[in-house]
């Protein structure tokens, strides 16, 4: 099982937690076109190494933050707040 340290609440079980899939994607403005909007809402990175990702506390604090996880191992890399800019880790 996988083993995430909440910065909030500390190191929990994945039970505890919902994915909220990639971060730091940048939402397109009200002027985008139809396909700027279509890859926003549908095309997502799916990478072989490390990816980053969103995921919530759901069943302990609530809050939301970003991990940096291996892909291949599963291995959590970094995880970090919401608005931290997206720290470099090595896969």
């Amino acid at each position: 099982m996988l083993q995430i340290k909440c910065p909030y609440c500390g190191v929990r079980d994945e039970t505890e937690f919902t994915f909220g899939g990639q971060s730091h994607i940048a939402r397109p403005d009200e002027s985008a076109d139809d396909q700027t909007w279509g890859e926003y809402l549908f095309f997502r990175q799916n990478p072989k190494g490390v990816h980053y990702e969103r995921w919530c506390h759901t069943y302990g604090c609530n809050q939301w933050f970003n991990v940096a996880r291996d892909t291949v191992t599963h291995e959590v890399k970094a995880v970090y707040h919401m608005l931290d800019p997206k720290p470099e880790v090595e896969s």
